[in-house]
Order: structure tokens, then sequence, then C-alpha cells
């Protein structure tokens, strides 16, 4: 491609060495997008019951990492679920494929449902505040996929069309998608998510509780999946890889549009219905430490 100015290399390889150990990257990638996410959670689920009595801060303190024992495979089992399923010609012809996730493919919305459901079900079963929750999640999801992304870097996957900005991805031969030549580069669209969703992080600690101070508590959730969907359309709009279509257009781009009119519905009922009894005292305050504050305090009814 003529004019380019510069360009963003691939690694070399999908791989970190350890040793006598080749351990994936995107492995690794997920790994820690998990931890930064239990971390980040755990520290706005106890700002969230402060208020709360010692015994049942004694009880709920740890209840994040309780959860994440069964939420956190099963969300990644849906992820992979989701990818197989949607991209099911890619492993027809050998199931065994389905397995190997180290080499890519998961798909957010099978692991947020299922992950999610698991979740929900722990928390009502123990009594918990299901909303006080998903709002702690929020941030701590977006940033999850940000940090997840790099893998797809290092698989060299995920990538749009040709571009001749200075940020131009450059794709290896072998994970190029055909009718491209070596000169081409490309967008670097899992760049843009991971972006993307930093943003959004900032946005639902800091942006959100200010502009929208009457969202009932949970309803913090319904924003992040809106401003999720948003981002992820108009990425997806720019990826060439294949992908299973209906009716011209990428499953994916339906999936955002369908769930992001469904938040939006409900960010919207969030804000009809306003701050529940407890949502002053079960909200943190904004400010201080980076993802770990909650939304602003905020009067109930």
């Amino acid at each position: 491609m003529s004019g380019l100015l510069a360009s963003i290399p691939s690694p070399s390889r999908s791989y970190i060495s350890l040793g006598p150990l080749d351990v994936r990257a995107y492995g690794v990638a997920i790994a820690m997008s998990v931890l930064i996410a239990l971390w980040i959670t755990s520290r706005r689920w106890r700002r969230a019951i402060a208020h709360r009595d010692d015994a049942y801060r004694a009880r709920a303190n740890d209840l994040v990492g309780a959860i994440a024992i069964w939420a956190v495979p099963a969300g990644l089992i849906g992820a992979r679920l989701y990818h197989v399923i949607t991209d099911f010609d890619r492993y027809q012809d050998n199931l065994g494929d389905a397995l190997k996730i180290w080499q890519g493919g998961l798909g957010i919305w099978g692991g947020i449902s299922v992950g999610v459901l698991v979740a929900v079900w722990m928390l009502r079963r123990g009594g918990h505040s299901t909303g006080a929750m998903l709002d702690a999640l929020a941030p701590a999801l977006a940033v999850a996929q940000a940090i997840g992304r790099l893998g797809n870097w290092f698989n060299q996957e995920l990538y749009g069309r040709p571009t001749d900005l200075p940020w131009g991805l450059e794709i290896d031969e072998s994970h190029r998608v055909a009718g491209y030549g070596l000169e081409d580069t490309f967008h670097p669209t899992f760049a843009y998510e991971a972006l993307w969703n930093l943003c959004l992080a900032a946005v639902l600690v800091w942006g959100a509780p200010r502009v929208l101070p009457r969202l009932r508590t949970g309803y913090l959730f319904a924003v992040y999946v809106l401003g999720y969907t948003a981002g992820r359309l108009w990425i997806e709009l720019l990826r060439i890889d294949t992908a299973n279509e209906l009716w011209g257009v990428r499953i994916n781009v339906w999936t955002s549009i369908v769930i992001g009119l469904a938040a939006l519905i409900a960010v919207l009922v969030g804000l009809r219905r306003g701050p529940d009894s407890v949502q002053q005292a079960d909200q943190g305050v904004v400010g201080g430490g980076l993802l770990v504050e909650g939304a602003e305090r905020r009067s109930g009814e």
C-alpha cells in the first residue's frame, strides 16, 4: 500500500517462552483479564456493602471470589460455545478443534450471558444484592475485555480492512485474509475495541454517576452493555475475516443491534424507576482510586 508512513508490527509468535515451557499469549491475556476483573469487582463490591453491619460484611467480603469459582469457568464455556455455534463452518469438519481455546475464539455474549446467569443465581440464593454486584462488575468487565484483546494481537486475528493510516497493522502471510498482498496493512480492530472499552470503563466509573444520577441500582450494567454494543457495532463493520451472515450482515452485527436496543430500553426503565430506597447506602463515593470507586451517593426515594 503506497504512502505508508508507519505501521504496527504483529508479534512473530503467538506464545511466550518461560524456560522449557511455551505459554500461549492468548491464554495469558485471558488469565490477566480475569484476575484484574476480579480485583476491580471485589474492591467495588466491598465499597457497596461498607454500610452494612459487621456480620454481613464478614460473610460477604469474599463473595466475589466465591462466585468467580463457578461463574468464570461457566463464562469461558459459554463464550467458547457461542463462538463455535456462530462460526460452526470452521469446526464442522474437525470438531476436536472446538476444544482448542488457546488458538483464540471466545464469543463475549456467550461468556457474559452464562457467567452473569450463574452469578445472579448464586447471589439470589445467598440473599445478596444482585443490582449492587452488577454495578460493581460493569466497569471490571470493560477493562477485562480490553486486556483480553491483546491476545488477538498475538494471534494475528480480528483485524479490519486495509488502511493507509500510520497505525495500520502488519499481518503475516499465514494469517492474512486471501486476496491481499505483503504491502497491505489493516485496521487493528482489536486495538480499537480495547481503547473503546477502556474509555467505557472510565465513563461507567466517573461519567455515568454524574450524567445519570437517578439511575436505579443495577442498571449501570445496562449502560455498560449499551456502550459496548455501540462500539462493537462500528468495529464489527470494519472486519474482513470470514463470518456467518444473516441477510448479508454479520451475525455479530445483528447481535449488537438487538442487545444494544434491549440495553437502551433497560437504561430508560432504570431512569424512570429512579433510585431505590437503599441506593444511597449501596453506592460508594466518586473519585479517588482508579476503577474502585462506586457511583456518586444518591438520595433514596
